[in-house]
């Protein structure tokens, strides 16, 4: 009988953007207290996992050099051992990270990966662990893997561990735009000023993407100011962003630099892509859907 070959297994690592985030709080321990809709588009990284000697990480794509002598990469190892600890098994697994997102940049791609790699190294290793149980190894991890975890659309509370399912969102088409700086999210909150905002969830289901955009522009990015303030071309992709073909709302996602834009179709997107990239080269600029949830682990 012959060998079976060595299975790999892939999940996608989507990117996380924040619909609307609105600051409410500063806590004594100094983090804050958010209020966010978090969705996920059809444009991320992905994490490949098969059975090897010990436990190994390898990583291709565009971004692989960004992470190259940072700590951004290790938290899929850190995912890994936790896992492992966790379970009381011995980690066995060649993992391997195609980085197609940018680094630092308010789209959630290292946290993403961590709970790919979770999922992943769950099936390789035939784990059955509860949701709740892998959520809570999720938030040893960083304030945004719980949320990634979940991978869905979300209503966001606390400092990231507070996950409600939010209504049903209509399909959009969209554009990400990254001016090519990293921007570390605790600057972005030291430098935050001003008052504190309210929470702001809508509670019924929006009936069309009209409505669902119209509640959107109700809401804003508390972050914007203080992430433009130490990444000044936030400004100009924004203002890009807000003048091409068929824009249906432009923001930043997170604490940027990352900014986003909304259309009636992917196609539309698409569209905007080519002549963006055209003006600004040197930028990353992508297209796609959202919301996307993530099909099962193939």
């Amino acid at each position: 009988m012959l060998a079976q070959p060595n299975p790999v297994l892939r999940v996608a690592a989507p990117a996380k953007i924040n619909l609307y985030l609105h600051v409410l709080a500063r806590r004594p321990d100094g983090y804050h207290e958010l209020d966010s809709l978090v969705a996920f588009a059809d444009i991320g990284d992905l994490v490949t996992a098969r059975s090897g000697t010990g436990l190994s990480l390898a990583i291709d794509g565009p971004f692989a050099s960004a992470l190259s002598g940072d700590g951004a990469e290790n938290l899929i190892m850190r995912a890994a051992w936790l896992l492992a600890q966790h379970t009381g098994i011995v980690p066995n697994a060649a993992l391997t990270l195609t980085k197609n997102l940018p680094v630092a940049s308010g789209i959630g791609g290292g946290s993403s990966d961590a709970a790919a790699a979770l999922r992943a190294l769950c099936r390789l290793w035939d784990l059955q662990l509860s949701h709740s149980r892998l959520a809570g190894l999720a938030a040893v991890l960083g304030a945004d893997v719980p949320v990634c975890l979940f991978g869905r659309s979300a209503w966001l509370g606390g400092v990231g561990e507070q996950i409600l399912p939010a209504p049903l969102l209509p399909a959009l088409g969209i554009v990400l735009v990254n001016p090519a700086v990293a921007l570390p999210t605790p600057a972005v909150f030291k430098a935050r000023q001003g008052p504190f905002s309210a929470a702001a969830r809508f509670v019924d289901r929006p009936k069309n993407a009209s409505e669902f955009l119209a509640l959107l522009r109700q809401r804003r990015n508390d972050l914007t100011e203080a992430a433009t303030m130490i990444v000044p071309e936030i400004a100009e992709v924004l203002h890009r962003l807000e003048t091409t073909d068929g824009v249906r709302l432009a923001r930043m996602s997170g604490s940027g630099a990352t900014c986003f834009a909304l259309y009636d179709s992917r196609e539309a997107a698409e569209r905007v892509v080519a002549s963006l990239r055209a003006a600004r080269p040197g930028w990353w600029i992508a297209a796609g859907m959202l919301p996307w949830d993530p099909s099962p682990v193939f």
